[in-house]
């Protein structure tokens, strides 16, 4: 099993920064894809930004110019820098990984239990 955690988030004024971090543990596997996700109207679990292991991003559009997204391979941590922060931007963030494990052909998603960050107006 994969097990994946999130830290980071908590209470932040518009305007302000946060930065999410997430690390995948376990035994014999490898990340690919790394991201970031919130709830959304109608949907569980809506993007906020993807980093694949080649390093390419991608952004929802309500995000793109104040959040950036970044990734340590060799920790196998993702991280989520949010700026200018909007109180819309509230929610519980939660990391995915997309990992292989070593003996398997296929890969797995992974979620974190989520990490709340609340912006206050």
């Amino acid at each position: 099993q994969v097990q994946v955690e999130e830290s980071g988030g908590g209470l932040v004024q518009a305007g302000g920064s946060l930065r999410l971090s997430c690390v995948a543990s376990g035994t014999a596997f490898s990340v690919n894809d790394m991201g970031w996700y919130r709830p959304a109207p109608g949907k569980q679990r809506d993007l906020v930004a993807t980093i694949r292991n080649t390093g390419t991003t991608n952004y929802a559009d309500s995000v793109k110019g104040r959040f950036t997204i970044s990734r340590d391979n060799a920790q196998n941590t993702v991280y989520l820098q949010m700026n200018s922060l909007k109180p819309e931007d509230t929610a519980v963030y939660y990391c995915n990984v997309i990992a292989r494990r070593t003996w398997e052909v296929r890969t797995g998603s992974y979620w974190g239990q989520g990490t709340q960050v609340t912006v206050s107006s």
